[in-house]
């Protein structure tokens, strides 16, 4: 795929959406693609994650573990899907599994990369941020909401 159908893709992607086309291409250039075949698994559950990935074609099963143990499917990342945003600024564990339903490929992200990104141009942490308070309130929504049914 051509570097600026990356950063079309790239630009789709909420978390990248209000960053210009010349970061974006930085972010293309300095990023790697990977190629999947249907079943091949991309990371697993409770794994280090030091990067992310952006679905650029195909589809991919997450799934995780329940409290029973049993593998439990939460649903399909598809193109222009961001996957495990936080390991690009922070150690952190994969919250699910990944496998590649058909033939996939991805554009993963890395740490050094997305820091760098960070140190060049102050104003993209300033868009993190907002994307991890808006993910903060989601969640804290819909805790309100699993609180709720204990409370009647």
């Amino acid at each position: 795929m051509a570097l600026n159908e990356d950063i079309e893709l790239l630009s789709g992607v909420a978390l990248f959406g209000d960053i210009g086309e010349d970061k974006l291409r930085l972010i293309a250039f300095g990023a790697e693609r990977r190629k999947l075949q249907a079943g091949q698994t991309l990371f697993r559950e409770n794994t280090p994650a030091d990067c992310a990935y952006v679905v650029a074609e195909g589809r991919l099963e997450l799934s995780r573990t329940n409290r029973q143990g049993h593998s439990e499917t939460l649903g399909a990342a598809e193109r222009g899907t961001l996957l495990s945003e936080l390991a690009m600024i922070s150690a952190v564990d994969r919250k699910m599994t990944a496998i590649a339903l058909d033939h996939a490929e991805v554009i993963r992200i890395n740490r050094p990369l997305f820091r760098r990104m960070l140190e060049e141009y102050p104003e993209i942490a300033g868009v993190v941020r907002e994307r991890i308070a808006a993910n903060l309130a989601d969640l804290n929504a819909g805790l309100d909401k699993i609180a709720s049914r204990f409370s009647e």
